[in-house]
């Protein structure tokens, strides 16, 4: 059995969709999605810097983009689907949920009302590696950090302001080996976020929903989520609430997934699966030369 994932934010690394867009049509796509939500996808994603890419409001629609090009690509058709934050938007559209350019207007709003939010308040997000999650959620909630992402394997990411997460650098939890600080710019997944919900609420009004063509894992909780409207109210609600990755690899376990591929730009999530789901067999698309290694890992796979 075979799943598709889509990473989220922080994803992002100059120039990673330059060479997505040899392929035959590709160009024409992005310009199409550039047009759409009037911003240079192509321009992002192959001449922008670090700096210019850590803008939430251009990398969420950067991210979207690049993993619906390269599962369009791939012509992936797994059996299930998920994605780590704005990386549920991708997973949405590969279920069929909404359709591709709903999908890029969608998340330009999402990205620009977080944006909005993060200005509100100096804050920001970084990974800790190592320690019993247990204790690092006591200890981050005594700082008055937000645990965001509960991304399994030994990693949890916490959110706050910029003078909590300078606290939780000098004062690591017990066993926590590292504070990474992330390269994005609020801390999402939080109650800082709130604003940024009611912007998503108004957009998925004018939303054509179906309900998913495949089974769709729900990062709130792991859960799976049969119909259209409740994958819609899940991805309004999820920008202040916290990301819980390892319960969705806990629910790949329970579903008998076999192999993972993830999206463009990959790398995140299957560094994660390696250490949480071993036995399946993972992929990340990086660039194009992925794509034979994955679609024989489809073959193999798909449908098993």
């Amino acid at each position: 059995m075979l799943v598709l994932v889509a990473p989220g934010q922080g994803a992002q690394t100059p120039g990673f969709l330059t060479p997505w867009l040899d392929l035959p049509g590709a160009t024409d796509r992005i310009a199409g999605w550039s047009d759409a939500i009037g911003i240079d996808l192509a321009h992002y994603g192959t001449k922008a810097d670090a700096d210019e890419i850590r803008d939430t409001s251009v990398a969420q629609p950067l991210l979207v983009a690049a993993g619906l090009l390269s599962a369009a690509a791939l012509g992936a058709s797994p059996s299930v689907v998920a994605g780590h934050s704005v990386g549920e938007i991708t997973a949405a559209a590969f279920a069929g949920v909404i359709g591709e350019d709903a999908a890029l207007r969608f998340v330009r709003t999402r990205g620009l009302g977080m944006a909005e939010a993060a200005a509100v308040t100096e804050t920001g997000m970084a990974a800790l590696l190592g320690g019993d999650p247990e204790v690092t959620v006591v200890h981050l909630e005594k700082l008055g950090l937000t645990p965001a992402n509960v991304n399994g394997a030994g990693q949890i990411v916490a959110a706050g302001t910029a003078e909590q997460i300078a606290a939780l650098v000098e004062d690591k939890p017990e066993g926590v080996r590292r504070v990474v600080p992330l390269k994005v710019a609020g801390a999402f997944h939080t109650h800082h976020m709130a604003p940024a919900v009611e912007r998503l609420r108004e957009a998925a009004v004018a939303l054509e929903v179906s309900d998913p063509a495949v089974t769709y894992v729900s990062n709130a909780d792991g859960r799976t989520v049969a119909t259209g409207a409740e994958v819609i109210s899940r991805l309004v609600g999820q920008v202040a609430n916290p990301v819980r990755w390892d319960l969705c690899m806990e629910t790949f376990k329970e579903l008998g997934v076999t192999a993972l591929i993830e999206a463009c730009p990959g790398g995140t999530l299957t560094g994660l699966a390696k250490r949480a789901l071993p036995g399946v067999q993972t992929l990340a698309l990086k660039t194009p030369d992925d794509l034979d290694a994955a679609r024989a890992l489809i073959a193999e796979h798909a449908g098993a």
